[in-house]
């Protein structure tokens, strides 16, 4: 039988970046989970108990290739080129102002964040949508109420601040190493547990949630999975 490609991408990561999606891929074994294979997790792999690893690093023409191949027996494994990678949407749409603005919604109807800004271009809230499907992820979260710093090590470009708001409420935001908040919760919470489940559920819900273009839609109600 042929060898055929069942998925392929290519593109530059940074170190963070790389660091991010091989613990995605440590944690998933760990649990017995699939494997996601792309960013979005569109397409993952639930590789046999025993496998067959090779690693091999090779240096041509100055450029170093560093190559990690897993093998295993097909009818041991399976591979899912349409797995379910997100229970949310992203809905893109112009307010009132005419300011393009987006909110991810869960499939229970529930606004679990949006952008807190407006965007005179569609294009600049569009980009807003990728930084956070970008950056979610792998997010460190830290307590910034109490002044805690992330880790040097790992995460993404981005981090997941808790913190307290001026009526004792509890709130998450997602800020740029740029300084740059790109996303919020939208509204306080009674505990910290609760502002923890939130953004939980904006990390495993943002990277694989398509974007849908709303013609004109009036905003829901603010309220969180």
């Amino acid at each position: 039988m042929p060898e055929e490609t069942i998925h392929e991408s290519k593109g530059s990561r940074s170190r963070q970046a790389l660091a991010t999606y091989f613990r995605r891929i440590a944690k998933a074994l760990g649990r017995g989970e699939p494997i996601p294979v792309d960013d979005a997790g569109t397409v993952t792999v639930d590789p046999a108990a025993e496998s067959e690893v090779e690693i091999e690093l090779e240096r041509e023409d100055g450029t170093v290739h560093f190559e990690v191949e897993v093998e295993f027996d097909e009818e041991e494994g399976e591979v899912d080129v349409d797995a379910a990678a997100s229970r949310g949407t992203f809905e893109l749409y112009a307010d009132n102002a005419g300011q393009w603005r987006w909110r991810l919604v869960h499939d229970n109807g529930n606004i679990i964040a949006d952008g807190g800004e407006g965007y005179a271009d569609k294009r600049d809230a569009r980009s807003g949508i990728e930084s956070v499907q970008r950056n979610a992820p792998g997010a460190h979260v830290i307590d910034a109420s109490r002044g805690e710093e992330p880790p040097e090590e790992g995460g993404s470009d981005a981090v997941f601040e808790l913190f307290r708001d001026k009526a004792d409420e509890h709130r998450w935001r997602l800020r740029h190493e740029n300084g740059n908040v790109i996303a919020d919760g939208g509204q306080g919470y009674a505990s910290k547990q609760k502002a923890k489940q939130g953004l939980n559920s904006v990390k495993s819900n943002a990277p694989g949630a398509p974007v849908e273009e709303l013609d004109g839609d009036e905003p829901a109600e603010d309220d969180e999975e």
